[in-house]
């Protein structure tokens, strides 16, 4: 089993060394982490790839809470896997809404994109803000 020292994992996490052992302190990893000889923190393959999907969850707004919770249940081992598919459903569902709710704020600025475009190009962009109107 290959070793990892810190360094090594944050350049491929993109984790900060002090976001590491927040995880760690936080409970957000599904094994313990080791330390060398030297008392260093070592990692594994598998500790990057969970790290990695930590890292989707967070940017997906999955709370810590849910991910500290996830993490125990894989510790737990075999036998809770409904549990860990009802927590990603839910954060699934979460996401799918996010996005319908960016789109939607999306189709807005395009309109207000195109509309800022229009009135440039035809010079008349001082009109945007002088009467109220729906281009504005």
């Amino acid at each position: 089993m290959t070793e990892l020292a810190i360094g090594e994992v944050t350049a491929r996490t993109g984790l900060s060394v002090h976001a590491l052992r927040f995880y760690e302190k936080e409970g957000l990893l599904v094994a313990p982490v080791r330390r060398d000889a030297n008392d260093r923190r070592v990692y594994t393959e598998h500790d990057v790839e969970w790290l990695l999907n930590c890292t989707k969850f967070r940017a997906s707004g999955m709370p810590l809470a849910t991910i500290r919770e996830f993490a125990a249940l894989v510790r737990q081992g075999p036998g809770n896997e409904e549990k860990r598919l009802e927590l990603l459903r839910d954060h699934q569902n979460s996401v799918r809404d996010r996005i319908a709710e960016l789109a939607d704020c999306l189709d807005l600025i395009s309109r207000k994109v195109e509309s800022y475009e229009e009135h440039v190009a035809r010079g008349t962009a001082n009109e945007l803000w002088g009467q109220p109107s729906r281009s504005t």
